[in-house]
């Protein structure tokens, strides 16, 4: 045990090095994909080796891979640098071997998530009644949710699909905006239900969904309907009108999904609750941990207002499953078993923050992004968002020219920025997401943005 003690020691000791360094360390790695498989590489070893060595190995080969994800100058996708107490509570989890399959085997990580559950739908403005799934991620949460939603809207119209699937069964439409993300589109392939089922939504100008193009679409098919809203559109951070869209979905009898990745944590800040009215109106909510909460990946949440559709979608029972179906099980809410604990991180997360906290993260990221703007707007970058929330937009001119002003940022290692294209445009694309992101980090940043600009 001495020797465990000394192993996972020096293993958190790396990871505290590490992360104590992300203020000053460059956004981007040192070493190319060719390095790094040279230093993984090789023919796999015929003996053991010691656990100690193996570590050192994998500390050397990986760090100079490593992307400064956690850091706060990394702007490339919506991702939060995980709090010191969700990462101290994920390597416990890790340390402590839990699965939260259910109460039998974890009763410490079925109950945290029973507590953090609790916590979320308060912050969120989500109904209390609610079912919720530790998943892991807005995919899983998506597909979870149109899942239920799949089984509810087919049951309404006299179709036992647990039974009979889906040959035969009447035809589901999917009605989403436009500007819907992507893993929309992959979980109607995965539920079966085929894009051609995807009937798209016009959008206004900042990419949240036209009302009166929904009205429109709905009245114009018959049967069984799914509306996929969205709470952070991932170019522009846009919010649907939640409030209108459902009522419009409610009087066509559809299942309402709302797609908030990250979006959805509008409605723990008293500044921006106003973006998400409505939103307890809907049927079922994806939404992210590992983004705007800033746990370790991977962390999402897929919210159901009815639990017992959520159970009977997606729950199984086997004969060695011991306590499995005698009571609701965390596993009853996901896709996944074997599963680690992440509600350990996730409760760890909130407690260390607090309403407050947690009110003050989304303010002061969605006011650096206003200020990014500013700065790069000023600079002759050109915004082509409304910045609602923590998205900002940027062109420089043609798409060759934006993409090279990237690709210059990238290497230049100051900040991470991502590109990405929009209405037919390249753009350069600012995510504010990390709870380390100081003024400082976004002027130093938009500053080393605007000198690749230069000719």
């Amino acid at each position: 045990m001495d020797e465990l003690r000394d192993l996972l020691t020096r293993a958190a000791e790396a990871a505290a090095v590490y992360r104590s360094g992300l203020a000053s360390a460059p956004a981007a790695p040192d070493a190319d994909m060719g390095q790094l498989r040279k230093a993984f590489g090789g023919p796999l070893p015929e003996q053991p080796s010691a656990a100690a060595a193996v570590v050192e190995e994998l500390i050397a080969a990986a760090e100079p891979g490593l992307v400064s994800t956690a850091g706060p100058r990394f702007f490339g996708f919506v991702i939060g640098g995980a709090l010191p107490a969700a990462t101290a509570a994920d390597m416990l989890a890790v340390g402590w071997d839990q699965t939260a399959f259910n109460a039998v085997l974890s009763p410490a990580g079925a109950a945290v998530e029973e507590c953090a559950a609790a916590w979320l739908k308060e912050l969120l403005g989500l109904p209390t009644g609610a079912s919720v799934g530790f998943v892991t991620g807005a995919q899983e949460a998506n597909t979870v949710g149109l899942a239920v939603g799949r089984h509810a809207v087919l049951a309404a119209s006299g179709w036992d699909l647990p039974r009979d699937g889906l040959t035969g069964a009447p035809r589901i439409r999917v009605v989403a905006g436009v500007e819907r993300h992507a893993t929309i589109d992959r979980s109607v392939r995965l539920l079966g239900l085929g894009t051609a089922a995807i009937a798209s939504v016009a959008a206004d100008a900042n990419g949240g969904i036209d009302v009166a193009d929904l009205e429109r679409v709905l009245a114009a098919g018959t049967g069984p309907a799914l509306v996929c809203l969205q709470a952070g559109n991932v170019n522009t951070g846009a919010v649907d009108p939640l409030r209108a869209a459902i009522e419009v979905a409610r009087r066509h009898d559809a299942w309402v999904h709302v797609d908030g990745a990250f979006g959805l944590w509008a409605g723990a800040s008293a500044s921006t609750r106003h973006l998400v009215d409505g939103v307890e109106l809907a049927d079922s909510w994806g939404c992210d941990g590992h983004k705007w909460l800033n746990v370790p990946y991977d962390s999402g949440f897929v919210f159901c207002a009815r639990p017992d559709l959520h159970v009977t979608a997606v729950s199984y029972t086997a004969s060695y499953l011991t306590g499995s179906g005698a009571v609701y099980s965390p596993s009853d809410f996901t896709l996944s078993s074997s599963r680690r604990a992440r509600g350990f991180a996730v409760w760890a997360a909130l407690r260390e923050l607090g309403r407050g906290g947690v009110e003050e993260l989304i303010d002061r990221t969605c006011s650096h992004a206003r200020l990014f703007a500013t700065l790069l707007s000023e600079g002759g970058g050109e915004v082509l968002n409304d910045v609602v929330l923590n998205q900002v937009l940027v062109g420089f001119g043609d798409d060759a020219r934006t993409d090279a002003i990237i690709d210059r940022v990238q290497r230049d290692g100051t900040c991470w920025v991502g590109g990405t294209t929009w209405r037919g445009r390249r753009l350069m694309r600012v995510s504010v997401s990390s709870w380390m992101t100081t003024e400082d980090d976004v002027r130093r940043s938009a500053e080393a943005i605007l000198r690749a600009a230069r000719p």
